[in-house]
């Protein structure tokens, strides 16, 4: 039985990336397990492990949300606030389903929480350079109760376009890089990656735009984060595109392009008799290689993740225990 007093405390914590440290403390003193661990990150933050017995299957999640933190209201068949569905939701679910078993004299099961999965997943980073391993992961998202079947990849890029500022009425003398950032999307809209029959579209946003030239002037430089999600038919061709068409015309375009970092598409383990989607969206999973097989299923839906009013609702959570249990017994 979920203790909702328990998820109630969890949501009560702002844990916005970077701050996680706080919640991961209280978790390493309130959750019960035969063995409790916790490991350092590097930037400050707290991975946790909890184990019982030696684990063959290992069910995860992430304490991190995005901003702005929303508190808690608990409602009778619908819980809001930030992280009630990504995925404070997933964490609990997976600890009452590892409480379940306990009690019925199971073992062989452990359940990692991450820190920094929505900035980079620098928690499940860091605990894959851990000598630890075991058969089976369960990564908890919201996937509306469904295994997934497939998701997306990702590759983010920075750019910097370098202008010739003068005088916003004699614009003939000068380069606007606002100018050339609007060129460079409209390039990018007009180029068409290939679909994919298990993914769908490649797409793309940008975010962390900055130009900050007065508004009579022409603007001298612009930056941004280019984010793509892509699929098994375009992630070489997206690095190839970036790579060649931008990084390669730098020099006379006055670009400058780097590479963030990624992952790639990938496929995960279904089994009969559940409900199986593709997502778009991605996860710690691709980056925690101490695992020989991989399962991403949970409560909630993304529909609702990151959003001012997010929520998950009670049976989605309820279900979501009873799926986990099965799962170590499918395993």
């Amino acid at each position: 039985m979920i203790d909702y007093n328990l998820f109630e405390d969890i949501l009560g914590f702002d844990s916005t990336s970077g701050r996680e440290r706080p919640l991961a403390e209280f978790l390493y003193r309130r959750l019960k397990a035969p063995k409790v661990e916790a490991f350092e990150v590097g930037d400050g933050t707290l991975d946790l492990l909890l184990s019982w017995g030696t684990p063959r299957v290992v069910f995860c999640s992430h304490m991190d949300t995005v901003p702005p933190y929303i508190a808690p209201h608990m409602g009778e068949s619908k819980i809001t606030g930030r992280g009630s569905c990504d995925a404070k939701g997933q964490v609990i679910a997976m600890y009452t389903a590892c409480c379940e078993l306990a009690a019925a004299g199971r073992d062989g099961f452990g359940l990692l929480i991450l820190s920094g999965e929505e900035t980079g997943s620098w928690g499940a980073k860091a605990f894959a350079k851990l000598p630890f391993k075991a058969d089976l992961l369960v990564i908890g998202e919201p996937t509306e109760n469904k295994m997934v079947s497939a998701s997306k990849g990702t590759k983010a890029y920075e750019l910097v376009f370098r202008g010739e500022p003068f005088h916003s009425g004699y614009p003939q003398f000068g380069r606007s890089a606002v100018d050339m950032f609007v060129d460079f999307v409209n390039k990018l809209r007009a180029h068409h990656f290939p679909f994919d029959e298990r993914l769908g579209e490649t797409t793309w946003n940008i975010g962390k735009l900055v130009s900050d030239n007065a508004q009579n002037i022409l603007s001298p430089e612009l930056s941004c984060r280019l984010y793509f999600r892509t699929t098994f038919a375009s992630d070489a061709l997206v690095h190839e595109f970036m790579m060649r068409d931008v990084a390669g015309g730098s020099a006379a375009g006055g670009v400058e392009l780097r590479f963030v970092g990624g992952d790639i598409p990938a496929s995960y383990l279904t089994f009969p008799g559940f409900p199986c989607c593709p997502v778009a969206f991605g996860s710690d999973a691709p980056h925690l290689s101490n695992f020989k097989r991989k399962i991403i299923c949970g409560p909630g839906s993304i529909r609702h993740a990151h959003r001012s009013d997010e929520h998950i609702l009670v049976a989605d959570l309820e279900q979501a225990v009873k799926n986990y249990i099965r799962f170590f017994e499918l395993a």
